[in-house]
């Protein structure tokens, strides 16, 4: 009996360790569902738009979508979730340019036309670099950096670093340890990730005005972990949580309500004047 508890106990931490391995091989793929996109592939979206390009110093060549609009109020720079690519992304636009606002719409590394290899430093530089693109066509005062889920651990250290006009971020989590945990708790994460996205960290510095949107049924960020990030953001800084107590990951867009605060946000005119490209 003994021998066979001895055993079976074996095989459990055995099989423990497995998982783990196999998970610190694989998470990237966990983490960013890519899909790829040929250099020849056109876009077909119902308002025009252009194809832009950075060269990163690492060899990397970065794609982005940059929707302008007539008389623009401001910019969007958009960092979208971790599945797709532009050719899903880019249908969000009219989202702000129907609100006067120009969209800039990133692709990360190994996404769409985008290519590089991934890591999370890397990842926070590209952004940086977008920024300072955006910022170079429009003034940094008109920016605003919206973040989706994944692209809100980008997006948070990006205004920590900068200072844009506004901090948008729509489903977003405290770090991602509280993403992996709720999808299987079992495993020490602590020690596994290589992708921890601390924006419970980087808040602390954001001088901007923030505003989170967030699904009380997000099966996927929970939605503790919006709270956590609101509570670490500076007392001095205006802050909104916006709550969907019916609201789930992807549906927040559809409640009238969101669409009236995206109004009100991008409806503040920016005391410098927008740049002309």
């Amino acid at each position: 009996m003994t021998l066979f508890l001895l055993t079976a106990l074996g095989l459990i931490v055995l099989a423990y360790f497995g998982l783990c391995l196999f998970y610190w091989i694989f998470q990237e793929r966990f983490i960013f569902v890519r899909f790829t996109l040929p250099e020849r592939y056109r876009f077909r979206f119902t308002q025009p738009c252009e194809e832009l390009w950075l060269d990163r110093p690492d060899g990397a060549r970065l794609h982005a979508l940059h929707f302008p609009v007539k008389d623009a109020l401001g910019a969007v720079l958009y960092l979208h979730g971790n599945t797709g690519s532009l050719r899903r992304w880019g249908k969000r636009a009219p989202r702000f340019t129907s609100l006067r606002h120009a969209v800039l719409m990133p692709d990360y590394r190994g996404y769409g036309k985008s290519s590089g290899k991934l890591s999370e430093e890397a990842l926070h530089a590209d952004s940086l670099a977008w920024f300072d693109k955006l910022a170079s066509m429009y003034g940094a005062a008109n920016v605003v950096v919206y973040g989706r889920s994944l692209g809100t651990g980008l997006a948070v250290p990006l205004a920590a670093a900068r200072s844009p006009r506004a901090l948008v971020l729509e489903s977003p989590f405290a770090n991602f340890y509280d993403v992996a945990r709720h999808y299987l708790a079992i495993l020490p994460y602590r020690w596994l990730l290589r992708y921890r996205f601390r924006s419970d960290m980087a808040i602390k510095r954001v001088a901007c005005p923030l505003y989170i949107f967030h699904g009380k049924r997000d099966p996927l960020v929970p939605y503790s972990s919006a709270l956590k990030l609101y509570a670490a953001a500076p007392v001095e800084v205006h802050r909104e949580l916006i709550t969907f107590d019916k609201g789930f990951h992807s549906d927040l867009a559809s409640y009238p309500r969101f669409r009236r605060k995206l109004r009100a946000i991008l409806a503040f005119r920016p005391s410098g004047p927008v740049k002309d490209r």
